[in-house]
């Protein structure tokens, strides 16, 4: 096992996803929880999980868990974490966030003031000081607490890791892009293959599907708060993961990724995001009714997260659109089809069942991820395949 543990909360119902990710980085999987992974790592974890991690939230690491009941049990337990491993004598640090699910303790505000106060009269005998500059790097902490049990991470990302970089400009309603890139995840799509999104917005599911394309880590153009914890982390550890990421990148052969809305102002805002991503060349975005999707080729993609609801002004608009979807999605030869919703009869005015359907909450909406799955392309030769027809689809749910 590591010698440091981190937490990385990511949406719930996406915890297997994310999992898979930390394995592949090499980490040891300590526990997974609802929102939540666990993992035990090297000093190298800093930096490689931020920089690679493409559906985690953030990367906490880990200081300290304990139960507590009351006010005085938190105070004590929250002063025996030796908190001097973590926070140097002239480091900002402060109670950033905390949540509290079937605990005794619910008032967050004075969860965050009492063990703010402890760690003050920890650090105070620690460093034999009576009062903290504070003028050093930040060190926000971050607690869940869950049926009384308390589990607290230091932020060592600064801003969310969905915030990649590339989206200057937002659309209405956009899907985050640790979402839109677990989706993908979810579905047999890969680079060979035919992906489009009629419902694109700023363009966040084909942008995320044409970084995973050219194997592009989310976090290889943004900074990140542990940085500058240069008493702990060289300097080296992260220009080394960044030199990874690169050395990793694929940017041979052709991706075809398309993005269709019927915003105008969307696409323009869709191809601006692509440019800042790197891969405006690997996306054609075009304004089009999902009424107008045609397409000739077969065994395709189509990964969308629809209207529903939430961008419409009212909803009795939603049965015409889910038909329209319905009908399209029927007019592509032996397609499959992956689709974000939280409208209750999305299923209804498709026309079809879903093969399958995985429940995700987006933030504090529950939504269904619907999986309408064509056959696998038959098997190509080694050369001459046809385009977006190619060849393997490792974990693939496709019927045979």
């Amino acid at each position: 096992m590591g010698a440091y543990e981190f937490i990385a909360p990511c949406h719930f119902g996406l915890e297997a996803v994310l999992k898979a990710e930390i394995m592949k980085l090499g980490y040891e999987i300590v526990r997974t929880e609802d929102g939540k992974v666990t993992f035990a790592g090297d000093e190298s974890a800093f930096a490689r999980a931020n920089v690679f991690l493409r559906t985690a939230e953030r990367v906490l690491w880990k200081v300290g868990e304990f139960t507590a009941e009351t006010f005085e049990e938190l105070f004590d337990r929250t002063a025996e974490i030796p908190w001097e491993e973590f926070i140097p004598a002239d480091g900002k640090f402060w109670v950033t966030k905390a949540t509290s699910v079937k605990s005794k303790l619910f008032s967050t505000s004075d969860i965050q003031s009492i063990m703010k106060k402890a760690i003050v009269e920890r650090l105070k005998k620690k460093y034999r000081i009576s009062w903290f500059p504070e003028t050093g790097n930040e060190y926000p902490i971050r607690v869940s607490v869950i049926k009384d049990v308390f589990l607290l991470g230091i932020d060592t990302s600064g801003e969310s890791l969905h915030k990649r970089g590339y989206r200057k400009l937002v659309g209405k309603a956009p899907i985050s892009e640790t979402l839109a890139a677990a989706l993908i995840s979810l579905t047999p799509w890969n680079e060979s293959r035919i992906l489009v999104d009629p419902f694109c917005g700023s363009g966040t599911i084909p942008i995320e599907a044409a970084m995973i394309g050219r194997n592009i880590a989310p976090g290889v153009s943004r900074a990140f708060r542990a940085e500058q914890y240069r008493e702990r982390l060289s300097e080296d550890l992260w220009k080394r993961a960044r030199e990874e990421a690169r050395d990793g990148e694929r940017h041979d052969g052709a991706l075809t990724i398309q993005g269709y809305d019927i915003d105008r102002d969307a696409i323009s805002i869709a191809r601006q995001n692509a440019a800042a991503a790197g891969v405006a060349d690997d996306i054609h975005f075009q304004v089009r009714a999902v009424k107008e999707l045609r397409h000739p080729k077969k065994y395709g993609f189509l990964i969308t997260n629809p209207p529903y609801g939430e961008r419409l002004e009212d909803r009795k608009d939603l049965p015409e659109l889910y038909r329209q979807i319905g009908e399209a999605y029927r007019g592509l030869d032996s397609w499959s089809m992956f689709l974000i919703t939280s409208y209750e009869e999305a299923e209804k005015y498709l026309g079809r069942k879903a093969d399958r359907n995985r429940k995700i909450y987006n933030g504090m909406i529950k939504t269904y991820f619907y999986q309408f799955l064509g056959p696998k392309p038959p098997k190509q030769p080694a050369q001459g395949r046809a385009e977006g027809d190619a060849g393997s689809d490792q974990g693939s749910g496709e019927k045979r």
